[in-house]
């Protein structure tokens, strides 16, 4: 936290927390309820986009929140708490923070890529799908030809994959989207 948040914590420790104005979209995008039309909109502003990254953290019940100097300002997760993005030989999550070491990897139904490193889930943004499938193994270690990765993408149960990444090797395993908040600990959609 930045120092003035902390001070600020300090300062007013009963600032109430606020729900339903912030969102992160399935491409790590921020959005903000826009209060003249109530709808959500992408923040363009570079500067606040990265302070909410600096200040985004999970409490005890896994509700993830933007630290707003005393007031938390929890996040409605489109997908998962976490976007993560294929870098230079590294997976950083959508606010630029490494993923480190990943220690599990699975599809869901609607072709999204899950991973779960240091900080927690994440689905991988869709536009990095095509160079993930580029890491997918078959048994052997040899690149999933297209029936396989067509039949995996289908679901079909007898298609053992492996996500081959950064000397790891992950077996690739099948999810229900609407598990993932149970099985992750995590809260899409936070009440008070």
């Amino acid at each position: 936290m930045d120092e003035a948040v902390r001070t600020g914590v300090a300062k007013w420790p009963n600032v109430p927390d606020a729900y339903g104005w912030l969102a992160l979209d399935a491409r790590g995008e921020w959005r903000m309820r826009n209060p003249r039309t109530g709808s959500m909109e992408r923040i363009g502003n570079a500067a606040l986009r990265e302070r909410i990254g600096r200040h985004y953290a999970a409490d005890a019940r896994g509700a993830w929140f933007y630290r707003n100097g005393p007031q938390r300002v929890f996040v409605r997760l489109e997908r998962a708490p976490l976007v993560f993005r294929l870098g230079p030989g590294a997976i950083v999550d959508h606010c630029g923070q490494p993923a480190g070491a990943l220690r599990g990897a699975w599809l869901d139904e609607q072709g999204g890529l899950l991973l779960a490193g240091g900080r927690g889930i994440g689905v991988l943004d869709d536009r990095d799908l095509g160079t993930a499938c580029g890491h997918l193994m078959d048994r052997r270690g040899a690149p999933l030809d297209e029936a396989q990765l067509g039949a995996l993408l289908a679901g079909e149960q007898d298609v053992a994959a492996f996500l081959a990444w950064g000397g790891a090797r992950l077996a690739l395993g099948r999810i229900a989207s609407a598990d993932l908040e149970a099985r992750f600990g995590f809260v899409a959609v936070p009440r008070p």
